[in-house]
């Protein structure tokens, strides 16, 4: 965990954008260059991947584990995601975020824009998450997009237009974030994200 919070009140980043806007890459970023920053450690219940700790990279659950925490009213926000005939199941514990903010520290999540109305929903009943919580979406133009999608080879051209069309969707959630990131370089979206944390340090203190 990191370093605790210098400012009198933590800040929670929630970051969304469409598969390849770079969302977790500023998140990596801004954790490895701000050790007052943590990424919240969140839930699936997909087997570890070679080098993942338990704890560290993700909270390990069956589904049943799993689905025992939703209906008991644990998580913040959680999704299914089917692929490859299997179903997996992703999630914020409440713990996860309400704990480490408590404690002083910073922390920074990506998830997608169904994952942040939910977590909007919860900051309506926690007031350390409304207090805490910045929200911010990555707009990326459809050519830059496409272009990054393709860079990666990981997609087909099959892949790549239904991702697309999600991305479309979730453009048209921008408008409900704290703050938006017109993305061009890697760099020029960090020191933009840079420029929000201090605006959010700030909003922060005033809540």
């Amino acid at each position: 965990m990191s370093a605790p919070a210098t400012s009198a009140v933590p800040v929670l980043l929630v970051i969304a954008g469409p598969a390849g806007s770079g969302k977790s890459t500023l998140c990596d970023r801004l954790v490895q260059e701000d050790p007052g920053f943590a990424r919240v450690v969140t839930t699936t219940t997909r087997a570890p991947r070679d080098g993942e700790v338990n704890g560290i990279h993700y909270h390990f659950f069956t589904p049943e584990e799993f689905e025992c925490k939703v209906t008991a009213g644990e998580f913040l926000e959680w999704a299914q995601v089917h692929g490859h005939n299997r179903r997996r199941l992703y999630g914020t514990l409440k713990s996860s975020v309400l704990e480490p903010l408590a404690r002083g520290h910073n922390l920074v999540l990506s998830v997608d824009v169904q994952g942040v109305e939910s977590f909007r929903q919860a900051a309506l009943e926690l007031p350390l998450l409304a207090r805490c919580m910045t929200t911010v979406f990555i707009v990326v133009d459809h050519d830059r997009l496409v272009a990054r999608m393709r860079g990666r080879a990981k997609d087909g051209e099959a892949e790549i237009a239904g991702r697309m069309k999600t991305a479309e969707r979730e453009l048209r959630e921008a408008p409900k974030f704290d703050f938006i990131i017109e993305s061009r370089t890697r760099d020029e979206d960090f020191a933009a994200l840079l420029g929000i944390l201090a605006q959010a340090r700030s909003r922060s203190a005033a809540r």
